[in-house]
Parts: C-alpha cells; sequence; structure tokens
C-alpha cells in the first residue's frame, strides 16, 4: 500500500460516483489503474443486467478494483444484487436507509460497504450497521447534498465518534487539490472523495460545454430549484450560470413538469426528454440548449484551472499532498 492507502486501495483517493452516468467505465478504470477508488454510478431505475455489463467493461478496462454507486432514493434492489452477484470491491449507498442485513449479505459476497453521510446522526447509524468506512460530505460539496453541516465541523465530529474503530473516513465537500486533502487528513480523515474535480476530468462523460463552464466559472449556489418533481426535498449546489441566475428566485411550486423540452440525452442507454428546471447534467449526448441545463459543481470549482487525465488528477493530489506534509509541516 502506498502513502494514505484504506480499504485495500493504493491511495486515499476516492472519485465520487457522479451522476446520472458521468463516472463511467473509462473514468472508474482511469482512478482505477492511477491506484484511487473509481466509483461508477448505478442507474436510478432497476436495470441489473444493463448495470452487469457497465460493470463488465469497466473489467476490461482495468484488472485493480472499483465500486458502485447507488442512490437509494430510488428503484435499486435488483441493482444493488447484480453488484453483490459480480462481486465488486465496494458498494457505496446514499439518500435513504440500508439495513445491517444488507452489509451483511455484502459482506459474504465480499463487497465492503461504504455510505455517504451529512450529519453526525447519520454517521451513528451508519456504524451501527457495520459498515466498512464512511464518506463524510459537507454542505460544500456539489450535486444533491444531503446534509447542512460544513466539512470543518462536521469531519471531526465523525472521527471522535469512529474513536478507535477500523471504519476508515474519507472527506468529501469542494476538496479539488492538495491543499484540501491535506486539511481533510489534518482533522482526521483517512482519505477523501472528489466529484467535481473528476467531473472536469478527460475521461468523465460530461459534455464538453460542462467541463469548460467548471474550468471558467468560480461561483455556485446551494438551491432546489432544478429536479423538484422528480427528486423533491434533495437540494443541490451548481454553478451560478446565467440561466440558474435568471431562474433560482421561481415560486416553490413551479418545476420541471410544466416546462419545455430544451433537450435531448441517452442517459445509461435510453433516450431522454430533457426538461427546462430537470436535475439531469448535461452529458456527452446530450443535445439542445446546454447552457440552460443544471450544470453541478462544489465550491472549490474555482481552483479547477484545466481539463486532466483523471489519473494524472491522482498523482498530483498524492504528490501534492506529500511534498506540503514533507515541506511545511514535517519541522513542527
Amino acid at each position: 500500500m502506498g502513502w494514505r492507502g484504506m480499504l485495500g486501495f493504493e491511495y486515499g483517493i476516492v472519485q465520487a460516483p457522479l451522476g446520472p452516468d458521468i463516472s463511467g467505465p473509462e473514468l472508474v478504470a482511469a482512478v482505477a489503474n492511477a491506484g484511487g477508488l473509481g466509483l461508477l454510478r448505478a442507474p436510478d431505475w432497476e436495470a441489473p443486467d444493463y448495470l452487469r455489463d457497465l460493470i463488465r467493461k469497466t473489467r476490461s478496462l482495468t484488472e485493480r478494483p472499483f465500486g458502485v454507486g447507488v442512490v437509494l432514493a430510488f428503484p435499486h434492489n435488483e441493482n444493488i444484487k447484480a453488484i453483490l452477484s459480480e462481486k465488486v470491491a465496494v458498494l457505496q449507498v446514499s439518500w435513504g436507509e440500508y439495513s445491517e442485513e444488507l452489509v451483511l449479505e455484502a459482506h459474504s459476497a465480499g463487497v465492503k460497504v461504504v455510505p455517504q453521510v451529512g450529519s453526525f446522526d447519520e454517521a451513528r447509524k451508519a456504524v451501527n450497521a457495520g459498515v466498512d468506512a464512511i464518506i463524510v460530505q459537507g454542505r460544500e460539496a456539489g450535486g444533491h447534498v444531503i446534509g447542512q453541516d460544513g466539512l470543518i465541523s462536521l469531519l471531526p465530529m465523525v472521527v471522535d465518534l469512529i474513536g478507535d474503530r477500523d471504519i476508515p473516513i474519507i472527506a468529501a465537500g469542494g476538496i479539488v487539490d492538495a491543499r484540501g486533502y491535506v486539511a481533510a487528513l489534518s482533522l482526521g480523515a483517512q482519505g477523501i472523495c472528489l466529484g467535481t474535480r473528476f467531473v472536469a476530468s478527460e475521461e468523465s462523460y460530461a459534455h464538453p460545454e460542462y467541463k469548460r463552464k467548471l474550468v471558467e466559472m468560480d461561483k455556485t449556489e446551494y438551491t432546489d430549484v432544478f429536479g423538484r418533481a422528480r427528486w423533491p426535498g434533495a437540494p443541490h449546489r451548481v454553478l451560478q450560470t446565467p440561466f440558474f441566475s435568471n431562474w433560482k428566485n421561481i415560486p416553490a411550486h413551479e418545476n420541471e413538469v410544466n416546462q419545455p423540452i430544451i433537450g435531448r440525452s441517452t442517459i445509461h442507454g435510453i433516450e431522454k426528454k430533457i426538461h427546462r428546471l430537470a436535475g439531469t447534467v448535461p452529458n456527452v449526448t446530450t443535445t439542445g440548449d446546454i447552457d440552460s441545463m443544471v450544470m453541478f459543481a462544489g465550491e472549490g470549482v474555482g481552483l479547477i484551472r484545466e481539463i486532466l487525465p483523471a489519473g494524472e488528477v491522482v498523482k498530483q493530489l498524492v504528490e501534492g499532498a506529500q511534498l506540503l506534509v514533507h515541506t511545511k509541516f514535517s519541522g513542527l
């Protein structure tokens, strides 16, 4: 194991399961080949055969272990069965309840369970369920954010809760570079989980215009404007694009259902119409009014200055963190 490895992975770098299909096999395999933990994103509907194919395609690109993220707010039972039958390294879960029985079933299949939490109470439930690691997500994160606490206050509380238990804590929310990595380690984390930084990578399945805006823009906002009908009660952090700035104050009863179609995408093999105010980010297949679509991003987006290969992102994070520790803090 290399510097700051965890869960059997060489480095403590986790690539978040970017939805709905932004973290595909190419991105996940690139992160895995670089020594990190890459996470596919399962479809938000039951598609076990498709998911098996996705897992097998990823395995054709890497011999290293990886995982799959499942959003429990959507239908998922058959998808989880497929994940366990394929014996991927990690089942990552978020936005919903999971049982101790599920954790035991995953362990019987040789699969580690890693939930993402946004509060101290969620972390305590995770510990009681017997999970293998916990991703602690602060309000600074991009995309759908379940908690209200900032990472710098929530993370050490969860670290104290874990105590001397062998449950690695992974920090998420606004981290994009080596300085954020070292800061998370200083708060007690064993690793970091990055979303926005990996969206802005060469292998991500995000639309080129979305990637370009992640480099050019530096402001985000926490909102509930997008996808209200499909996923109510799921606030999110987005880029402050001109479209968002013009629409962010719409009445609470308004949602995507009565809005016009502004584009189309093929998502996990299925053609989808995209309504204005939908919560679907543009992928490489998306056509239409891209600038008027949601673009998730964390607060650290202003530190992203170029699109890099995912392996280079991992390399820069690890080498940069090592350099900081050895040059800035070794004499303390």
